[in-house]
């Protein structure tokens, strides 16, 4: 008998003080004995993981940096045997193309894609070691243009980032995922409903389902393509996104100008 012990079952999500972030990290505790909550901001990490309550740890994380990320692989090393990645963090700057400047060009990029890659090779070696998997959010708008170019360019690039990763690790047990969301009604809309208190319903007049996704869709999402359930699932790119990309109900009733849409 192996007299050492079990090391527990360790998830890290990124940005995980936001409301997306959390609803993951609330999903991931269900099949994890730890869940590591990290965030730029320390203090918004603390709050989440003591909200939670036991088993959710906070974590300070600058993602965009290889030297944090360093650090943060360390850190997960010495909790326990890492299963789950679960690369979350995102945010977005300009609206339009025409609008877009250079810096917030970079600072998309780097937060929407180089931040997933940074995260992932810190923290491969350790998920090599648990056959563990990665789950990178990335979002309709790296599917289709729906505004925001130099987010959406990154989303998309994210996707590819998860194929490779799918591709040239499966050899080891490792599988890699994404989840594509539409709208999601979380506190980053705040201002956006400000300006328009209308924003969601019209959002919703343009989605199959009638409605837009709740954070809870995203991190069941998430819970499943982290579990055994999705064991040959690899590679793949899973809209959660109340039907969007399947087509546009408004649209096909202006084409067609018939009842049945």
């Amino acid at each position: 008998m192996d007299p050492r012990p079990i090391a527990p079952r360790l998830a890290v999500v990124t940005g995980a003080a936001g409301d997306i972030g959390r609803a993951i990290a609330r999903r991931l505790r269900q099949d994890h004995d730890l869940v590591l909550m990290t965030d730029l901001d320390a203090s918004a990490a603390a709050s989440a993981a003591t909200e939670l309550g036991e088993g959710f740890l906070p974590w300070q994380s600058d993602v965009t940096d290889p030297a944090s990320c360093a650090a943060l692989a360390v850190g997960a090393a010495r909790l326990g045997q890492l299963v789950t990645l679960v690369n979350n963090a995102g945010g977005v700057k300009a609206a339009g193309l025409h609008s877009t400047t250079v810096a917030d060009w970079q600072a998309d990029r780097a937060l929407n894609l180089d931040a997933a890659f940074l995260t992932f090779q810190a923290l491969a070696d350790q998920l090599i070691a648990g056959q563990g998997s990665v789950v990178n959010i990335a979002s309709v708008n790296g599917l289709g243009v729906y505004g925001h170019p130099a987010y959406s360019a990154a989303k998309a690039g994210m996707i590819h980032l998860t194929q490779l990763i799918a591709v040239e690790y499966g050899r080891h047990g490792l599988r890699a995922n994404a989840v594509a969301p539409g709208t999601v009604r979380t506190r980053a809309w705040e201002a956006r409903a400000e300006q328009n208190p209308n924003v969601f319903a019209e959002a919703a007049r343009h989605y199959p389902l009638g409605r837009i996704a709740r954070p809870g869709d995203v991190a069941e999402a998430v819970g499943f393509l982290a579990s055994p359930l999705a064991a040959a699932i690899t590679g793949i790119c899973l809209p959660v996104d109340c039907g969007l990309t399947a087509g546009t109900p408004s649209l096909a009733r202006t084409f067609t100008q018939s009842p049945d849409w």
